[in-house]
Order: structure tokens, then sequence, then C-alpha cells
């Protein structure tokens, strides 16, 4: 700055001496020249203030500049920059901000991931101590002590059952993250309702016969939504799964699916045992079970899966429930393709 004022003080006085010659040559008048110099002096003395000016702001503005650099660099909080005013200055400021913004949200987006894989870390690692603890006692058992036939297929069919649990662990664990991650991809398509709840009631209809539990399903044949049948018939198992799980002998489970007008709902109804109001939105979190069922076979993992595939396709879920009265799952799938998540 300080150099450019210097050259162009240098130029306009040149330019003022061969004015003021040419002048004096033309009029023959002093005066003239008198005029032409104060003339000069006064603009010099303008433009050294014009130039006295921009450089403070200038040198305010790179300093400021550097500030906000430096707290964006140390994570502080957001920076503020003083310009107000609709100048360059104050647009580069402006974009100084969106960028710091930009960077924290990132950094925010790091640290939820972050966050939420040292939890799935910690999760798997308190899932698989059970199976693993019980496969190791059986296999030192075996080792150290001699034991009939028949034992011996106790204890193996026993190591057997913690294995197929670590199996299910293992692929359903996978499973999640390929979600997740969007290694598997949703593919919607307008397919049948009712097709796609007769996938999900195949799974469950050998148990239910055996626990003598009524199944009624209400939903038109014709009844068609853009959705991914085999993950959506995959959620739906999950919650009829846990509504067979959970219902007493001699229950019944109530399932129907009706058109609104954005969105088709999907209720799965049961006569169980309920689940409390202070846990009803904990249910949908991964590995998470309620004290009460910690006895009953299962990890934890399927109303997680059941939300993920559900909200992957624009749509919902809700649940009511009152312990003792039996469950209510509702999921609401969008009518049309504009709400795909």
């Amino acid at each position: 700055m300080k150099r450019a004022f210097w050259l162009i003080g240098a130029g306009v006085l040149s330019t003022m001496l061969v004015l003021c010659s040419g002048l004096f040559f033309l009029t023959q008048s002093i005066d003239a020249v008198l005029g032409c110099v104060i003339t000069a002096a006064v603009l010099g003395v303008w433009g050294f203030i014009f130039v006295r000016v921009v450089h403070n702001r200038m040198a305010s503005f790179t300093e400021e500049v550097c500030q906000t650099i430096d707290e964006m660099m140390q994570e502080r909080a957001v920076p503020r920059l003083i310009f107000d005013d609709d100048t360059m200055f104050d647009r580069i400021s402006h974009q100084l901000s969106r960028l710091y913004q930009m960077l924290r949200s990132h950094q925010q987006r790091i640290e939820e991931q972050q966050a939420d894989l040292q939890g799935m870390v910690s999760d798997i690692s308190h899932q698989v101590k059970t199976p693993m603890t019980n496969l190791k006692m059986a296999a030192e058992t075996l080792i150290e002590q001699e034991f009939p036939r028949c034992e011996q297929i106790e204890y193996l069919q026993a190591m057997n059952i913690q294995l197929d649990k670590l199996d299910f662990l293992m692929r359903t664990m996978i499973q999640s993250s390929r979600l997740e991650t969007g290694v598997i991809a949703l593919e919607k398509q307008t397919f049948s309702v009712y097709e796609t709840l007769a996938r999900a009631l195949g799974s469950i209809f050998l148990k239910a016969e055996e626990k003598q539990l009524q199944v009624i399903v209400n939903c038109p044949s014709d009844l068609s939504v853009p959705h991914d049948s085999k993950w959506t018939a995959e959620a739906l198992f999950n919650i009829l799964e846990n509504a067979v799980k959970y219902t007493p002998s001699g229950g019944s489970i109530r399932v129907s699916a009706v058109r609104w007008e954005a969105y088709t709902k999907i209720s799965i109804t049961d006569t169980g045992r309920g689940i409390p109001e202070s846990a009803q939105g904990a249910v949908f979190r991964r590995f998470y079970r309620a004290p009460e069922v910690h006895n009953t076979e299962g990890i934890g993992i399927g109303l997680y899966l059941t939300r993920e595939i559900i909200a992957k396709q624009g749509g919902h879920i809700e649940v009511k429930s009152a312990v003792g009265k039996g469950s209510a799952f509702t999921v609401y799938l969008p009518n049309d393709f504009s709400a795909e998540n």
C-alpha cells in the first residue's frame, strides 16, 4: 500500500509539474502557476488522507481476518467480525463466518460418528462377552473332565447355541452397519402391501401356532405403496416377532393396513405384557432391552433396525403401550416417491 501511494504520488507530482510548466508557458502568469500548485497541494493532501483511511481499514480488516483464522484453528467460539456495511470487506467477513460454521458442523458430525462408533464397539463387546464366556467355560469343562457321551452331547449342544447367538449377532451387526453407511441401498418400487405383510407373517406363523396365538390380518389385497418389499418385510417381521415373543399363550395379534391421504398406515397390535411409558422411547435404541425381559431370548436390535429401514424410506414409526394391556406399533409409509430419504 505504501509503495503504491508513493508511486501514485510521484506520478501526480510529475503530472502537476508538467501542467504548471505548460500553463506558465501559455499564460506567462505567476498567479496561474501558483493556483495550479495550490490545487495540486490540496489534491495531494486529500489523496494522502484517502490512502491513510484505506490503509487503516485494510490493516484493521487484516487483523480481524487473522484473529478469525486463529479462532477457527483453535476451535473457539464463533468469531465476531466488526464490519456491518455492504462492502467487499463485509462480504469476505460473511464468507469467513460461513466457512467457520461449515467447518464446525463437519467437526460435530465427525465427533458424533466417533461417539456412535465407540458406543457400537462398546455394545458389541457387551453382547459378545456372555456367549464367549459360556463357550470358554463349556470348552474348559470338556477338556478338564471326562463325561459320558450323552453329557458331552449336552455340552456341545449348549456350545452350539452360544455359537448361533454369536453368528446371529455378527450378521445383524453387519446388516445394521451396511444400512447406516449406505452400502445397502433400499430400492423403492410400487408394490403390494398385502404381499409384503404376507412375507413378514410367514416367518412367525409357526411360533404363533405353538403358543396358540390368534393372528388377525386386515389388509386390502389391492393396496400398493412405494417401498422396498424385502427390507420392509424385515422391519415388520421384527415387530411381529416381538409380538409373538412377549404375548402369552392364548393371546392375539392384529395386523391392519389402511391408506391415508399422504401415508399408508400399517398397525401391529398385540395383547402382550406391554412396555412401560418410561421405556417406550428407548426400545428403538440399538441393544436396548428392558430389565424385566433380560431372561427372554433376544439381543435388542430388531426394533432399531426396523426404525432405520422405515426412516430410510421416508416413513416413521410410533408405539403406544400400557403394561399388562399390550402394545401397538404403527408404521407410516409415504404414498409417493417424493418423501424418499
